[in-house]
């Protein structure tokens, strides 16, 4: 679940105001009898948990009271996960999530922290909570001596709206409180170490000339990042959207990264980079499979509702879509096989090293503007024209089997990576060019997985022979599927014009 939540710094004299005002009308504030509440907070010897903004306690008293706290995507939001669990054993799953974070190395008890909570409900009308208020007296203990001592008021969002916490915010500021960072109390506790910087490395702004070897460490440090920052909510099986998944994110952000180092060879030490690939390509392929079988759940509904004056038979839709989820539950099981393997430990510790001193060669000393366009030029000629027994974009058949089609996709893939890896560096018309290749990577990723999806429905129909209205209904979905691609190959060769202008690819040697 996620945590959204806001802190206080305040002093020993410092009075909680009247929320009232704070509430509709109606509402009231319910205070909670005082609890005291013991938590020890696991880390590895070096932090590397907390100073990546990551906590695991066991907090004695709670009837789950083992928890893992993730960052999420803003400031005061976190990821809460809890389990039951005996005190000093970690859950493994619980152990499994901060993997990306720990890579394997040993948690032990790195802080005790005592808090005397005094507990405000702010709820409406109707009884619900809208928000909670805690007023938190907090010591860190060493054994029995309180080594730090500090109080914090945490206020946070329940059954309410954010605003909510913006007219309690204003309150308590009134009162004297004063809204600092975002601080966890193991933060404070653990103390100065806890606040370095982890140890993957984000990418910063390039400076205004940059080198090539400044935009491939940007774009070793972006793939990588995505990857690791996707590892929790895959193990999570977390929706990171509306219309997307963590599985699909991690996913991609493999196959960037893997594109990367493929398009800036020249750029990186060859002994360094072929084992990071070949390794990304494994864990992207365990990925692809779940991900495989999220698309074709979700293209299922989609193909057997285009035409909602013919439905298919409910009853065949309803059993293509059993055999799918227990494809896909049989995927996510070897996934998270995977996952928890010590050889996916190493490739999460190879790609920190990566973020922190990639191994690039002495061309990468060459300015970004002179070098890097000739290395975006080979994906892009390979697509545009290809190669001996593949088509290019320029000349592909229509009526060319799936398989020839199939082949752009992959050429038309790496060729957009690579034009969006530098579009932001070089300027002019290369991010008008990456934007146009997206628009021709979507058409043939539409007819990709409608090719896909048709094929399987005629398996699974196969699969089962006496089932005739299992077999109308794979046939009534295949044919639509099959309409998918000729529309696609139809709209085509209007989207590659568009990509191939002049205009837009003449900074390509």
């Amino acid at each position: 679940m996620l945590e959204e939540e806001r802190k206080y710094e305040v002093d020993t004299r410092f009075a909680v105001p009247d929320l009232s005002d704070c509430l509709p009308a109606g509402g009231q504030v319910v205070e909670q009898a005082p609890i005291t509440l013991t938590a020890t907070y696991y880390d590895t010897a070096d932090l590397r948990l907390a100073r990546a903004g990551v906590s695991l306690r066991h907090r004695r008293g709670d009837s789950e009271p083992w928890t893992v706290k993730l960052p999420a995507d803003a400031p005061g939001i976190r990821h809460e996960i809890s389990r039951a669990g005996d005190p000093g054993t970690p859950p493994a799953d619980l152990l499994a999530l901060v993997t990306a974070y720990s890579r394997g190395a040993e948690l032990i008890a790195a802080a005790v922290v005592r808090t005397v909570r005094r507990a405000y409900d702010l709820r409406d009308a109707g009884g619900q909570t809208l928000a909670e208020l805690a007023d938190d007296a907090v010591s860190v203990l060493d054994g029995r001596r309180v080594r730090l001592k500090f109080r914090e008021i945490e206020v946070e969002r329940k059954g309410g709206g954010r605003k909510i916490l913006d007219r309690v915010d204003e309150a308590l500021r009134d009162a004297g409180a004063v809204a600092g960072g975002f601080v966890p109390k193991n933060i404070r506790a653990l103390g100065e170490t806890a606040t370095a910087p982890p140890d993957l490395v984000a990418p910063t702004d390039l400076r205004r000339k940059p080198t090539a070897g400044d935009v491939v460490t940007a774009a070793i440090r972006r793939g990588a990042g995505r990857i690791l920052a996707h590892d929790p909510l895959v193990r999570l099986r977390a929706p990171v959207g509306d219309n997307d998944t963590a599985v699909h994110q991690m996913r991609v952000g493999c196959r960037r990264l893997r594109s990367d180092l493929r398009t800036f060879a020249p750029l990186v030490d060859k002994a360094w980079a072929k084992p990071l690939r070949d390794e990304l390509g494994w864990i992207a392929g365990v990925l692809g499979a779940a991900r495989d079988a999220e698309v074709l759940r979700a293209r299922l509904r989609k193909t057997a509702e285009r035409d909602p004056l013919s439905p298919p038979d409910e009853a065949a839709i309803a059993h293509i879509d059993e055999v799918l989820a227990a494809r896909h539950e049989e995927a996510l099981t070897a996934l998270d096989e995977a996952l928890r393997s010590d050889r996916y430990v190493k490739l999460v510790d190879d790609l920190v090293a990566a973020t922190v001193a990639p191994q690039l060669t002495a061309q990468a000393d060459g300015r970004a503007t002179e070098v890097l366009p000739r290395l975006v030029s080979r994906p892009w000629h390979l697509l545009a024209y290809g190669a001996k027994g593949v088509d290019g974009a320029a000349d592909l058949d229509p009526s060319a089997p799936d398989e020839k089609w199939h082949a752009v996709r992959i050429n038309g893939k790496k060729a957009r990576y690579a034009v969006e890896a530098v579009a932001s560096v070089l300027g002019g018309a290369a991010p008008d060019l990456a934007k146009a290749l997206a628009g021709v990577q979507d058409l043939l990723g539409e007819h990709q997985d409608a090719a896909t999806a048709a094929d399987t429905w005629l398996d699974i129909a196969a699969a089962s022979p006496d089932d005739h209205a299992l077999a109308v209904t794979a046939g009534r979905l295949f044919e639509r599927e099959r309409a998918a691609i000729r529309t696609v190959r139809a709209d085509f060769p209007d989207a590659w014009r568009k990509a191939a202008k002049p205009k837009k690819t003449a900074w390509l040697p």
